[in-house]
């Protein structure tokens, strides 16, 4: 704790006088990107958020309640609190049009057109990548798929994403330095921007997980946000096919009337909805073990899981890879693997995990890795490193 305290001390020392902006795609939901938030407003209290749409409930916005939200004009456009992605193809225009011009330091926190905002000679513009633009670039296909427009719709939206790589591709010049969520976020940034990255990863809140050492409750544990890229689809599948493992799945989403349908009223899974934190936390630190199945930019939800002493079975692809210790590392394993997306794999490494012993404390310290005091220490690096460069340009 000393720890954090000193980090998040130097950091703040370091803002102090300087006016910060923050740049936040959306505040919808409380998501792993809204985790970072979170520990960046804590780091600058005197930061304004500025976001296309706010339509987080009072329930959820914690520290965000504290700071000045500014909303773009996508906030006041008909049916945005339900449909705010519908107005994808001007959002480019709608982050251009905030006027940041009064501050010293820009954060853009993005995985969609945030990094886009413009700014001015003397300003500084870091941008914390959660992701470019995956709709837009590796997880085109994918999206257009699961969309199953007609074909005229289809056709306009691909001249849509087109022109969105375009102006993504062209908005990354204008950031003076970024940083990735990941390693993984890191090589993607290199491929379609071209430019390099330091990597940082979002950090644990260690002090609000309760490390649980004890025995475990018979079911495993999914949750997340249902949209088709986390593949909760595949998780309730494997578990419909074994029908006698339990499963717990925690989120709401667009996938949520499939999810139900995929279940089929099986015994063994309960689809519970969104769930508060407490009870997320809870049923985390009870369980057998966190099923994981997205490649995922980073996903912050195994570290939570590792940080409760609750070992991860997840697909070996993605964010995970660098978060989850498997097999090989002995006595320090905190999870199990998976090599493809499917029923069987996931059934496999499942079996596999049942005959292997994890120790929660090895989970437990696997997370500690990830606090929030390595966070704010390699931000604080990292500015002090910018504006030095910056400074002698």
């Amino acid at each position: 704790m000393k720890g954090e305290v000193d980090s998040l001390a130097a950091l703040r020392c370091w803002g102090q006088g300087r006016r910060v902006a923050i740049v936040h795609d959306w505040l919808v939901v409380q998501g792993g990107a809204e985790k970072v938030l979170d520990a960046l407003l804590e780091a600058f209290p005197q930061a304004e958020i500025f976001t296309l749409v706010d339509f987080l409930p009072a329930g959820q916005r914690g520290r965000i309640a504290r700071h000045r939200v500014n909303t773009g004009l996508i906030q006041r456009l008909p049916m945005a609190r339900r449909h705010y992605r519908h107005y994808l193809p001007w959002m480019p225009y709608a982050i251009e049009q905030f006027d940041l011009s009064e501050f010293d330091l820009v954060i853009s926190s993005s995985h969609c057109v945030a990094k886009g905002v413009v700014t001015h000679p003397g300003q500084c513009h870091v941008c914390y990548c959660h992701t470019p633009m995956r709709y837009a670039w590796d997880m085109k296909e994918a999206y257009l798929h699961d969309a199953a427009f007609s074909a005229p719709l289809e056709w306009y939206l691909r001249r849509v994403l087109k022109r969105l790589r375009q102006w993504d591709h062209f908005t990354a010049s204008q950031v003076d330095h970024f940083i990735a969520n990941s390693t993984n976020v890191a090589g993607r940034i290199r491929k379609y921007y071209r430019r390099d990255a330091t990597v940082i990863h979002p950090p644990v809140d260690l002090e609000s997980m309760s490390f649980h050492d004890g025995p475990r409750d018979d079911y495993y544990l999914a949750a997340s946000r249902l949209v088709p890229y986390k593949r909760l689809d595949l998780i309730v599948e494997a578990f419909r096919a074994d029908g006698k493992r339990r499963l717990k799945v925690i989120g709401d989403g667009p996938e949520r009337k499939k999810l139900e349908r995929l279940a089929g009223g099986a015994r063994n899974i309960e689809l519970l909805g969104f769930q508060p934190n407490e009870m997320l936390k809870h049923l985390m630190a009870n369980a057998k073990g966190f099923v994981f199945a997205a490649d995922e930019d980073f996903g912050i939800l195994p570290l939570e899981a590792q940080a409760c002493g609750t070992p991860v079975i997840a697909y070996g692809g993605g964010g995970a890879c660098e978060t989850v210790l498997g097999p090989e590392h002995g006595e320090a394993s905190t999870g199990i693997f998976f090599d493809s997306q499917t029923v069987d794999a996931l059934l496999l490494a499942l079996s596999r995990f049942e005959s292997t012993s994890i120790s929660p404390l090895a989970c437990r310290q696997q997370a500690e890795r990830f606090g929030r005091d390595a966070f704010w220490r390699q931000w604080e690096d990292c500015l002090q490193h910018v504006f030095s460069v910056e400074a002698k340009a």
